[in-house]
């Protein structure tokens, strides 16, 4: 299962752990009231693994690809991370699933604090739409990821402050009701 602690301010490197100092863990239930809900998965047989079969259909998850994040494999490598690590919303839900390597997914939680989450290997996260996140790779500098979507993909960040959208009036909604 992930893990996740509050981060620190600092301006170091954003593929470092980034931990408040005293550490500060955020716990499964703390990120399933921000909506975030993560899964411990069978990487190795994911073609085949009747566990993800059952979310994506009880989820309608009926299109999926694999994004590779390596230097050597992604062009424009250095503007990708930038890109991938500005604070932005999506107006779907954002669903990763770690096939290789690790990565980590910042999110703010319900009083602006940024929380990290350390993904690996078999590791499966939803973010739901509205919700301000980034990502970035950790310090081993490769993902391999599979992204599922409802219907046909769109993965169209909208950067900081986007508040006007349905989707993060929805999302606040939420929020107000598991505080």
């Amino acid at each position: 299962m992930v893990r996740a602690w509050y981060m620190d301010d600092s301006e170091e490197d954003q593929r470092k752990p980034h931990h408040l100092q005293p550490h500060q863990p955020v716990s499964q239930q703390d990120l399933q009231k921000l909506g975030v809900n993560s899964y411990k998965l069978d990487a190795e047989n994911y073609e085949t693994d009747p566990e993800l079969a059952k979310i994506r259909k009880e989820n309608n998850y009926s299109w999926m690809d694999i994004i590779t994040i390596r230097e050597d494999t992604l062009p424009n490598y250095e503007q990708k991370l930038k890109t991938f690590y500005e604070e932005h919303l999506h107006l779907d839900d954002e669903i990763r699933y770690i096939l290789e390597g690790s990565g980590y997914f910042d999110v703010r939680d319900n009083l602006e604090r940024w929380i990290r989450i350390s993904m690996e290997k078999g590791d499966m996260i939803t973010l739901p739409a509205g919700i301000y996140h980034r990502f970035t790779l950790d310090e081993n500098n490769y993902v391999k990821a599979l992204r599922l979507f409802v219907g046909e993909p769109v993965w169209t960040p909208y950067n900081r402050p986007a508040d006007d959208f349905e989707a993060r009036t929805k999302y606040l909604h939420l929020l107000a009701q598991t505080a």
